[in-house]
């Protein structure tokens, strides 16, 4: 799954405040990237191309035990950045030519056999949905609406999957030479 536009999730972020950017580290990880939390080096990388890019603006400089804290503030700049991106609709991911098929056709062309690919498969998303399922029931509304969203793609992978199991006399005939 491709990784969200991180700048753009600041400059929203920062549409509530001014924030440092441990801070907004902080509440990314914790609304966002429960799974995947940002490192601190893509953090300040980030923040140095909204600054350069005239996007964000250091509201201010606080002593701290270490290297000073910036504390930065979206400029007008940002905030129509982040009004285009979040109009913009997202480009659906038709995954036309993923790995998975290219198993199974290899697999075919070998002589291997692809039933076990699409078994195993199988088993590693029932084993993920159960996850989601588990993650879902003890969460709040965010978590549901994250784990539906992923489990909709997942039930979506199993229909594939059994279809694909259903055709593969008919596809090895096709694909081998």
């Amino acid at each position: 799954m491709p990784r969200m536009a991180i700048g753009q999730t600041f400059l929203g972020l920062l549409e509530s405040g001014p924030s440092h950017g441990y801070d907004l580290k902080r509440t990314y990880d914790e609304r966002f990237g429960r799974d995947r939390p940002l490192a601190y080096g893509q953090v300040y990388a980030t923040l140095s191309r909204l600054l350069r890019n005239g996007l964000v603006e250091v509201d201010g400089i606080e002593p701290g035990g270490g290297p000073e804290r910036k504390r930065y503030a979206i400029t007008d700049a940002g905030i129509t950045d982040v009004r285009r991106w979040l109009a913009q609709p997202e480009k659906p991911d038709l995954y036309l030519q993923n790995t998975l098929y290219t198993k199974v056709v290899l697999a075919l062309l070998t002589g291997r056999p692809a039933t076990e690919i699409l078994d195993t498969q199988r088993a590693e998303h029932l084993r993920l949905m159960r996850e989601l399922t588990r993650r879902k029931n003890d969460g709040g509304l965010p978590d549901h609406l994250i784990c539906d969203y992923a489990l909709f793609h997942l039930e979506a992978d199993l229909r594939w999957l059994e279809l694909t199991a259903a055709r593969l006399d008919q596809l090895a005939k096709e694909v081998r030479p």
